[in-house]
C-alpha cells in the first residue's frame, strides 16, 4: 500500500486527473452506477439533448476491465506521465492546452467518422508526441524486435492491423499527434516561424500556480521504458 499511495502522490496534477477519471468511470460501470451507452460520443444528444458530459467522457473509458483495460490505461498512464514530467512540469496550462487542441481536433474528427469512443486516439496521440520528442531511445518489443521510439507508433498501428483492431482509430491518433507536434515543436523554429497554439494567460493563471511538493519523485530519465516492461533504453 506504501508503493501504491507513493506513486499515487508523484503522479503528476494532468496525469492524475485523466488518469483518475479513466478508472472511476470503469468502476462507476462495473458496479452498474452508469452505462457506456451514456459515456459515448453521440453528436445528437450532445447538441439536441444538451448531454455535454459525453465530450469528456468519451475521452475517459477504455471498456470494462479485461486485459484490453488494463493495457490501454496502463500506456495512457505511462506516456501521460512521461510527457508532463519531462515537458510540461511547471507549464500545466501547456499540457491542458495540448489535451484541449487535440481532444478538439479528435472531437471535429469524429463529426465525420463512426467512432463511440475517443479515449483510444488520446493515448495514441500522447504515444506519438512521446515517440517523437526521444528520436533517440530504443525499445525492445516483447524481445522480438528493437526500434526507434519514433516507429512506435506504427508498431502499434501494426499490432491493430493482426489484431483486427480499427485501424482508423490508430491512424486519427498518429494523425492528431503528428499535427499538434508540428504546430509546437517544428513551425516555430521554422524561417519565419511562429508559435501558433498560446496559451492563455487566464489558463496560466489557473494552472501554473500549484506548490511544488519537494517529496516528488518522477520516473526516472535515464533507462525509462517507452511501454511497460519494454525495456526501452537510449
Amino acid at each position: 500500500m506504501d508503493i501504491i499511495s507513493q506513486e499515487i502522490s508523484n503522479t503528476p496534477p494532468v496525469t492524475s486527473a485523466y488518469i483518475s477519471t479513466c478508472f472511476l468511470l470503469t468502476v462507476a460501470v462495473q458496479l452498474n452506477l452508469i452505462s457506456p451507452f451514456q459515456l459515448y460520443f453521440n453528436p445528437s444528444l450532445i447538441a439536441n439533448n444538451f448531454q455535454l458530459w459525453r465530450l469528456v467522457t468519451s475521452f475517459c473509458f477504455f471498456g470494462s476491465f479485461n486485459f484490453s483495460f488494463l493495457f490501454n490505461i496502463l500506456f495512457a498512464y505511462r506516456y501521460c506521465r512521461m510527457l508532463e514530467e519531462t515537458w510540461y512540469s511547471t507549464k500545466t496550462a501547456d499540457f491542458v492546452m495540448m489535451f484541449l487542441f487535440c481532444g478538439t481536433l479528435t472531437i471535429i474528427i469524429a463529426l465525420f467518422v463512426n467512432m463511440l469512443f475517443l479515449s483510444h486516439v488520446l493515448t495514441m496521440m500522447l504515444v506519438y508526441v512521446w515517440s517523437r520528442r526521444n528520436p533517440l531511445v530504443r525499445l525492445n518489443i516483447f524481445g522480438i524486435i528493437e526500434v526507434n521510439a519514433p516507429y512506435l507508433p506504427w508498431v502499434f498501428f501494426a499490432f491493430s492491423f493482426l489484431l483486427g483492431n480499427n485501424m482508423m482509430v490508430d491512424l486519427i491518433g498518429i494523425f492528431v499527434g503528428h499535427l499538434y507536434y508540428f504546430l509546437e515543436d517544428v513551425y516555430p523554429n521554422q524561417v519565419n516561424g511562429f508559435r501558433i497554439l498560446r496559451t492563455p494567460e487566464f489558463m496560466k493563471y489557473l494552472f501554473n500556480r500549484r506548490q511544488i511538493n519537494r517529496d516528488y519523485e518522477p520516473l526516472p530519465e535515464v533507462g525509462r521504458p517507452g511501454g511497460f516492461n519494454w525495456n526501452g533504453r537510449e
